[in-house]
């Protein structure tokens, strides 16, 4: 049986390694109350004005604490978005909470984290699109590059859009494997194979973190120690995923992409929410294991940085005027009351709690020796230590702009420009080839702009007037009751609805046909590559014009996939969910992609 490290014998993780001048006389400054505060990222919403939040919590749509109270009743210095209303308000917001901020407590700057912004995520659970920011393809897309260097640049481009409107913690790159192909994270991970996700996550957590203190921003590797193998591809959100398994055995090719961000110098690490089956261990969530949080991660792979739970491990959170309420995720310890849980998170080495923003069930743990001021002393020590390397011990608006400046740093004409060869990089074509398209050209289509679209060719409304048809597909799953919080995760089927595949089959029967499947997990296309006369392409999250260029041979096309694409649902259930390449005789494997070259003009 596949074990998970060494257990640390210790009374209690250590300090971290070094801790500056500057460190030390903060924290000796730093009341009871302010630590707890500072071991707390706490949820926080802006108003579409930029204005900080602070009304009450019936009034606000997520029903999060006002923001005054969070920083100065409550000491909170470390704030996680969940929107995003744009470059410039953002920019605001952060001038005045950064003011709020300073009319309390002995200096400690305020650090702002926030999901992936660049990408095309719709779920606010997990990610923020929109906003202005220059918009990439998926982090799924970014490994269909095969390009390092390009990763590592477009990393470097989002660090500077972020650190001009005020984020400093990148909560993300997902270092999971995308070993189950029903998993519904797959779209925020580096693919299948452990060393080519390995390779992608040391690029991108290298191109977040380069520069100098004002320029980086701090990743978040998650979800160790690898999200990936959950039973039966359900996520670990919801009680029926709170397992990751292991039936192949295949524990350590999960540990890598994580090794290789430590190996890079990640500042931070987020632990799952699971409880693994199969391995020598308690069969609870991992951030509250000691010999994972301890044993594996410290100790063993040499992490010396922050480490900060997933969101909702101590207490749950109702969402009002939603109608949704988030469970608590302690997998295997919901029986423990949340100030056991959170004594049990200290002890197991964790550092901050994330999405907690009351620093009174910390402060119950102290008061009942249930964890000393000496343990907290150790993490608080190296939240501040995070707090420096960005440069907000001396400045804490080291790295913004005025918010009438933003756009000459956000969505620059060169950033533009990077995150449009980033997105052409990612195309895969899988079979067929280049279309022609022009003025005399006739294309029905569906999920293309007609604007865009007539930049290319002549739209028409039906396909019987065609010459050419364009479809834009989503990869298949099981639909969750509409305003759900299962509806915004997709899992479950990853073949297509019969009535679907009998559509694309008329088209093909009567005109060539290009078929375009966003492909946010894998998606069985076995009765598409059949068909004659289709030119199948997969993508993760374009434009449309990126698309339209890149099938009529206007751009070259050189993407190949991230991971396998299987022949059918069953195959996926016969596979194993630790395993990479687990589904028997898959359609096309990994690294899959026909290369074309750009037609001369």
């Amino acid at each position: 049986m596949p074990t998970i490290g060494t257990p640390s014998t210790g009374p209690s993780p250590t300090a971290p390694h070094t801790a500056s001048p500057a460190v030390e006389s903060l924290l000796s400054r730093m009341t009871p109350q302010e630590k707890a505060g500072a071991l707390l990222v706490a949820r926080v919403t802006v108003n579409p004005d930029g204005t900080p939040w602070e009304g009450t919590d019936d009034e606000s749509p997520f029903g999060f604490t006002p923001t005054t109270e969070l920083l100065l009743d409550r000491h909170v210095r470390s704030f996680c978005l969940m929107n995003s209303p744009g470059a410039e308000e953002l920019a605001r917001w952060g001038t005045a909470v950064r003011a709020i901020a300073a009319r309390s407590g002995p200096g400690v700057p305020l650090t702002v984290g926030s999901d992936p912004t660049h990408g095309r995520g719709r779920n606010a659970q997990v990610s923020q699109s929109g906003g202005g920011f220059s918009t990439l393809t998926e982090p799924l897309g970014l490994a269909a590059t095969h390009d390092p260097a390009l990763v590592e640049e477009v990393a470097r481009m989002m660090a500077a859009e972020l650190r001009a409107v005020g984020v400093h913690i990148a909560v993300h790159p997902m270092a999971d494997l995308a070993t189950e192909p029903r998993w519904a994270r797959v779209a925020g991970t580096f693919g299948e194979d452990p060393g080519h996700a390995a390779a992608m996550t040391r690029a991108f957590v290298r191109g977040l973190q380069h520069g100098g203190a004002h320029e980086r921003v701090l990743a978040t590797a998650k979800h160790f120690p690898g999200g990936g193998p959950q039973r039966g591809g359900e996520d670990a959100h919801f009680e029926r995923g709170a397992h990751t398994v292991y039936p192949g055995g295949r524990f350590e090719d999960h540990l890598l992409p994580f090794a290789a961000a430590i190996g890079e110098g990640v500042a931070m690490v987020m632990p799952g929410y699971a409880a693994p089956l199969g391995l020598d261990h308690d069969e609870v969530g991992f951030a509250f294991q000691r010999t994972v949080i301890t044993g594996l991660l410290r100790d063993r792979l040499g992490f010396d940085g922050t480490v900060v739970t997933d969101f909702n491990v101590v207490t749950g959170m109702r969402l009002p005027r939603l109608g949704i309420e988030l469970p608590v995720r302690a997998w295997g310890l919901l029986d423990l009351t949340p100030v056991e849980r959170v004594a049990r998170l200290f002890e197991a080495g964790v550092d901050q709690l994330g999405g907690e923003d009351d620093p009174a069930l910390v402060l119950e743990a102290l008061d009942r020796g249930l964890v000393t001021e000496e343990r907290l002393d150790a993490s608080v020590r190296r939240v501040l230590r995070d707090k420096e390397r960005l440069g907000l011990l001396d400045d804490p608006a080291a790295g913004t702009v005025a918010p009438e400046r933003v756009r000459e740093r956000v969505a620059t004409t060169a950033g533009l420009a990077l995150a449009r060869r980033a997105q052409a990089a990612s195309v895969v074509v899988l079979s067929g080839g280049a279309v022609r398209l022009g003025p005399d050209v006739r294309v029905y289509a569906e999920g293309v702009d007609p604007g865009v679209l007539a930049r290319y060719a002549r739209p028409v409304e039906r396909a019987e007037e065609a010459d050419l048809a364009v479809l834009r597909l989503a990869a298949p799953f099981d639909p969750a009751p509409e305003g759900s919080l299962e509806a915004a995760f997709h899992s479950g089927t990853l073949e297509f609805p019969e009535e679907t595949v009998r559509r694309v089959e008329r088209l093909a029967a009567a005109v060539p046909v290009v078929v375009d499947v966003f492909l946010e997990r894998a998606a069985v296309l076995t009765p598409f590559a059949e068909l004659p006369g289709v030119t199948l392409v997969g993508t993760f999250g374009v434009d449309d014009d990126v698309l339209l260029d890149a099938v009529s041979g206007r751009a070259e096309v050189s993407g190949r996939l991230p991971f396998d694409l299987p022949r059918s649902d069953a195959a996926v259930a016969a596979a194993r969910e630790d395993v990479p390449f687990d589904t028997a005789d898959p359609l096309f494997r990994f690294g899959h992609g026909l290369r074309l070259p750009a037609r001369r003009s």
